[in-house]
């Protein structure tokens, strides 16, 4: 089988960094065997997959792959499903699917009243499983995108629709440039971007005329941040580098 009729007929793995035009799915799950099969059995039917053995890992993960599905184990340590789920709809609609080995019919009952879209118990027959991943997104009409960042440590939303902030519960309007400079802050967090690299990419230059204005931006941005909460700034400025989003308290 050539190459090229490969990659026509099965899905790739995303974390390998190879680029699909398939379906995505992200896969949670805090054993990396369980991701692996899960891997080859999507993969084998024509989906683009990739995988987050935490939460956490999944909450930072679904900004780069943009899936159009998620599959999420409930059992994990730290940050368990139910909990996971909370935060991934505080940042996306995307259709969720239990696949665990609680079968328990409180935890099948609890995870559909909380939203989530179907509920598969381990083991399971892989012709299945597919079908019902075909099932679900068939019925998502929504437009799957992702309208929202949010960094559950801090209290921080962002609402990419209206250009609004929830920090700490309070609702926040900011300009369309105060929006563009925490925007870009909060795709690379928690990392230190230079201040060219802002600049850049709001203003496509890195002019000492840029970096004033960056620098009054990020002065507005935190005045809004001490208003609701007097002891956390949300933006650290790193000195000689650039600046970071404090992701964590």
């Amino acid at each position: 089988m050539s190459t090229h009729t490969l990659t026509m007929k099965e899905g790739v793995d995303l974390d390998q960094r190879i680029p699909g035009e398939h379906p995505r799915i992200l896969l949670i799950d805090d054993e990396p065997d369980n991701i692996t099969l899960l891997k080859l059995m999507f993969q084998a039917k024509g989906f683009d997959v990739s995988g987050a053995c935490s939460g956490k890992e999944a909450l930072k993960k679904i900004h780069e792959v943009k899936p159009n599905l998620i599959i999420l184990d409930l059992m994990m340590p730290e940050m368990d499903g139910w909990q996971t789920y909370q935060q991934l709809r505080m940042v996306t609609e995307l259709p969720v699917i239990v696949v665990s080995a609680a079968r328990q019919t409180e935890n099948v009952v609890k995870a559909l009243q909380m939203g989530m879209d179907d509920y598969i118990t381990k083991p399971f027959d892989q012709a299945e499983v597919v079908a019902r991943v075909n099932s679900v997104l068939r019925r998502s009409v929504k437009k799957q995108k992702l309208n929202r960042l949010g960094f559950s440590m801090i209290e921080l939303i962002l609402d990419l629709d209206s250009q609004e902030i929830v920090y700490k519960g309070e609702r926040v309007q900011l300009t369309g440039r105060m929006f563009e400079v925490l925007l870009v802050l909060a795709k690379n967090a928690p990392r230190v971007l230079p201040y060219d690299e802002i600049t850049n990419e709001i203003w496509g230059e890195t002019t000492l005329s840029a970096h004033n204005r960056l620098k009054y931006l990020v002065y507005l941005l935190r005045q809004e941040f001490l208003r609701i909460d007097g002891g956390n700034p949300v933006i650290k400025n790193v000195d000689r580098v650039g600046y970071k989003l404090m992701t964590e308290n």
